[in-house]
């Protein structure tokens, strides 16, 4: 891969800007995305990705004179759109790709802003458009609603007035069927509708466009035709320089769009902004996930995993469907605190980049918060979370806010920690049942289901970490007392099922994140493991409670791990099958590990299909590094950590792929693009089937050993590697605000938000009211930091720590500073 001119956590320009679309929305309302030169796509308004969605929408301004010069607020066209998306071969028919536009388009970030400067040498104007959504930490409502803003500022640089129009259209997207389709008016602007019906209730659908200003024209009725006919009209309307204003239609065919005006003159050195409010309300979907107990024999398999998506029954609502009546209500919401949201987002982001940290870094972290604005989140009516993985380009991907991909995902418990813990009550009340078998997959309206396949080993016992981080994060002891019962029986399932003979390892097959079983014990799970049993341990105390047979274990396992599954320089996985109780792996329960007697030969070779045996995988002390992030104490020999992971740096990072096989999904990294590998097997003894994501590149992996790799002192490594992430997503070849693995925006891409932590050592125990903080960074440096109640800036200066609370109130009782040693 060339390398890249661009600075990190710099404006995006020229190629960069090619793949840029950036999210706009609420948590679980859906998303648009506004791209790098200005138009908006990604349309996903009905609970589910729509990625292919390019809008029919448009802005443009018309500068009048002699003559009139009319452009659309966008930049030039990505060379990409003019072939090979979808329908390119019938010349992009109904795309806005043919409208004049500016010449050029430069697009930074600070989320959740987004600011795109537009050059144009024939007008007379400076144009700088900002899209924006709500985003402000600690308040899960205001982020989660369905709206977003796009501010148009202009300002004239020249001595003369400037007269001009500016202007906003859509064809009415939302219409999904002929018939029940219709453009409304609303106060200063139009809503674009489509009614539902008694066989599909779901599409039943709106989406407003307003611009509160006292000069704004409303056109609710187009002129009906074609669409070469419908666009011709209303770009000549823009052409002309005129304001049009219709009333709705009452009788025939409805209005195939609507559009706003808004005439202003600018006198020499003056400025304007016209900000478009845009929201959407879509109060049902026909999304159900999860096989009911009552219903499994009819369960459906259409969804793209097999896990029984189905529209029968009640089916999912989003929040705000039950916080707002309609879109007239979002609207009035919208509008009355609009103000105070922007301030409350820009708090944020002023205070998120106000740091001195390395600008991958920044760069990186914020890019993945985007994240929380994807179709890739879904929430309640009862507030409730529940996640996809990622997305499909038309449905969510890997459904149930899947334990062991959510485990990496650091961003969450930080900022919006009441959503964090919504998925902890998930999975001990709906998807534990009484002998503490855990669903790695929720249902979704989020209810009990069929118990019909293994636990995940990762996802179960990090989740015993995970009450432990929410525990200390929110300080909250009653919360922990009321789960403790719960996590108890979790954990007894966990030893008896992996670890029966009380070793102190997973042993017995355990399936993860990685779709397979691991048979035989590894470091992996293993660290997982005693993770839980440290979290378990440590709470057990606070409940003033004893777990002799939790420590006995931590302390065999530890012994364990550091033995049989050390190598001399990394950790490692002993396969084992014929010693187990688990019995014969050809007939046991896989999601993947069909054996043929092909497959049956090598298994009396070699043992059970992927497995990673003597690799040196980067996920291999996984547990020890989400121990650190929830502020557990190390349970393994710190050297022996710092080892295997520069083992993984050494083995596993490639400046350049092009000569590397990869038989899977080669699109996440490939060519010469550099990236850390999944798991190598540098010393021979390679397996004829290996676990086959083995060969891939997961961004999730990279952070997660990048941020490891910082917090044993390993900063450059670290880098390295963080480095590589973000130019493979520099805009040129993939859009740097969806990092995608088994679909965009994948959850475990959060891995990021750990680089923080990584760098700074910087962590709030609110059972203690303590704060520490231990940099790995030599000098003064100052860092975002959100906990549960507020966020604020730490750092240390003139060598002394401090702690600014930018909004909110954090309690320190004591800083524990330990000062940077090299």
């Amino acid at each position: 891969m060339e390398s890249t001119d661009r600075e990190y956590n710099s404006p995006y320009a020229g190629e960069y800007l090619s793949r840029v679309a950036f999210p706009l929305g609420g948590i679980g309302a859906g998303m648009v995305c506004l791209e790098g030169t200005g138009g908006l796509s990604h349309g996903s308004l009905r609970g589910r990705p729509e990625v292919f969605n390019e809008l029919p929408i448009f802005s443009a301004v018309c500068v009048k004179g002699a003559p009139n010069l009319a452009l659309a607020l966008e930049g030039p066209v990505p060379a990409w759109k003019a072939f090979g998306t979808p329908g390119s071969g019938n010349g992009g028919y109904q795309k806005t790709y043919g409208l004049p536009r500016f010449a050029e388009a430069e697009f930074d970030v600070h989320f959740p802003f987004a600011d795109i400067n537009l050059s144009e040498p024939q007008i007379p104007l400076q144009v700088r458009l900002t899209g924006w959504s709500p985003f402000a930490p600690g308040d899960a409502d205001s982020s989660s609603l369905p709206v977003a803003a796009l501010e148009y500022r202009f300002a004239n640089p020249t001595d003369a007035c400037v007269d001009a129009v500016f202007s906003f259209h859509a064809a009415n997207f939302m219409a999904t069927r002929a018939g029940g389709d219709a453009v409304q008016a609303t106060d200063n602007g139009f809503v674009l509708w489509q009614s539902g019906s008694d066989a599909r209730p779901w599409e039943e659908g709106a989406f407003a466009a307003v611009v509160d200003d006292p000069e704004t024209r409303v056109d609710c009725a187009w002129f009906r035709g074609r669409w070469s006919d419908v666009f011709s009209i209303v770009w000549q309307s823009v052409m002309t320089g005129v304001s049009v204003e219709k009333a709705p239609i009452s009788e025939g065919e409805p209005s195939p769009g609507g559009s706003l005006y808004v005439p202003f003159r600018l006198e020499a050195g003056e400025e304007k902004t016209i900000c478009v409010k845009l929201a959407w309300y879509v109060p049902s979907t026909n999304l159900r996930v999860g096989k009911d107990v009552a219903l499994a024999a009819a369960a459906s398999e259409s969804c793209c995993c097999g896990d029984g998506c189905t529209p029968a029954g009640e089916t999912h609502r989003p929040w705000y469907a039950a916080a707002f009546d309609g879109i007239e209500s979002v609207l009035t919401h919208w509008r009355q605190r609009y103000d105070a949201l922007r301030v409350a987002s820009q708090a944020f982001s002023d205070c998120f980049y106000d740091s001195t940290l390395p600008p991958e870094v920044i760069e990186a972290v914020a890019a993945n918060l985007t994240i929380l604005k994807s179709p890739t989140m879904l929430r309640q009516p009862d507030g409730r979370l529940w996640c996809w993985e990622g997305c499909c380009d038309d449905t969510g991907c890997c459904p149930g806010s899947c334990t062991h991909v959510w485990n990496y995902a650091q961003a969450l418990p930080h900022l919006f920690p009441d959503l964090e813990r919504s998925l902890r009550q998930t999975e001990y009340h709906e998807n534990q049942d009484e002998g503490g078998h855990q669903m790695f997959r929720a249902g979704l309206p989020i209810r009990p289901i069929l118990h019909d396949f293994h636990a995940a080993a990762d996802g179960q016992l990090g989740g015993i970490m995970k009450v432990y981080r929410e525990w200390r994060i929110s300080g909250d002891g009653q919360w922990l007392r009321e789960f403790w019962p719960k996590v108890k029986q979790s954990l007894d399932y966990c030893i008896e099922t992996w670890d029966p003979g009380h070793k102190g390892v997973t042993e017995e097959p355990h399936h993860n994140t990685y779709d397979v079983e691991f048979w035989g014990p590894d470091g992996m799970c293993t660290s997982f493991y005693l993770g839980a049993l440290s979290a378990a341990i440590a709470m057990a105390e606070a409940l003033g409670e004893d777990a002799p047979l939790y420590r006995e274990l931590l302390e065999r396992g530890r012994r364990a791990m550091e033995s049989e599954l050390w190598d001399g320089e990394y950790f490692i996985q002993r396969v084992e099958w014929e010693k187990l109780q688990a019995g014969d792996p050809t007939e046991a329960p896989s999601f993947a590990a069909h054996y043929s007697p092909e497959a049956e030969e090598l298994l009396r070779k070699e043992g059970p299909k992927y497995q990673y045996g003597t690799g040196c995988l980067s996920d291999g002390v996984l547990g020890a590094w989400m121990a650190k992030t929830c502020g557990l104490d190390d349970f393994l020999d710190a050297r022996k950590v710092t080892s295997h992971l520069l083992a993984v740096h050494r083995y596993n990072f490639r400046e350049d792929l092009y000569y590397h096989f990869n038989p899977v999904r080669p699109t996440f990294a490939m060519g010469h693009e550099p990236g850390l590998l999944l798991c190598t097997w540098p010393k021979g003894a390679d397996l004829t089937l290996p676990f086959y994501f083995g060969y891939e590149v997961w961004t999730g992996i990279e952070y997660q050993v990048a941020s490891h790799l910082m917090m044993v002192g390993h900063i450059e490594e670290g880098l390295e590697i963080v480095r590589a992430v973000r130019d493979r997503y520099d805009g040129r070849v993939r859009n740097p605000f969806n990092e995608y693995e088994c679909g965009h925006w994948y959850a475990r891409a959060m891995a990021s938000y750990a680089l923080l932590q990584g760098l700074t050592g910087a962590r709030y125990d609110a059972v203690e009211q303590t704060l520490y903080i231990a940099p790995q960074i030599p000098g003064d440096f100052r860092s975002f930091l959100s906990t549960a109640t507020g966020y604020g800036i730490v750092g240390v200066r003139d060598g002394e720590p401090f702690l600014e609370v930018r909004h909110g109130d954090v309690a320190v009782g004591k800083i524990v500073y330990r000062s940077y040693n090299g």
